[in-house]
């Protein structure tokens, strides 16, 4: 006998009907060819007709990532040390307010290189998976 679950299941398939279609690039459906096989299927080797096909990760247009600079990061440390002196104002509430201030700045001062390289790191790998080459310099030469 079928658990409630599987009643319930049954029952769900049977009051919907399900047709497989393809979203092509346009945004225009195409009905699948009757010689292609379809995906999925359950146990009971009916096919599963509630998924759509997956679109793979290659089809999504890849967000395009600025180079690295020093202003951004330091406009986004600007943001980011009076929340890093809230969050100490809210650990070290018996700390002086100079203390606090002081301890948020050497926060920020360390924080702010490494948000640089992140985006570097962030900016290379956007480099990798686009085949792209990098901009050249500005400053020294080698």
């Amino acid at each position: 006998m079928p658990t409630r679950k599987q009643r319930r299941r049954r029952k769900k398939e049977l009051r919907h009907e399900y047709e497989y279609v393809y979203v092509d690039g346009e945004g225009h459906e195409l009905e699948v060819a009757p010689d292609e096989p379809t995906r999925g299927g359950s146990r009971n080797g009916k096919q599963d007709a509630k998924r759509a096909p997956q679109k793979s990760r290659s089809a999504r247009p890849v967000r395009t990532v600025q180079p690295p600079s020093w202003q951004r990061v330091l406009k986004r440390a600007l943001f980011f040390g009076p929340l890093i002196f809230l969050a100490f104002t809210a650990i070290n509430s018996h700390q002086s307010l100079l203390g606090r201030l002081a301890v948020a700045a050497i926060y920020t001062a360390f924080f702010v290189p490494f948000m640089y390289l992140m985006d570097r790191a962030m900016y290379r790998s956007y480099l990798r998976r686009t085949g792209k080459s990098p901009e050249p310099r500005a400053g020294r030469k080698r």
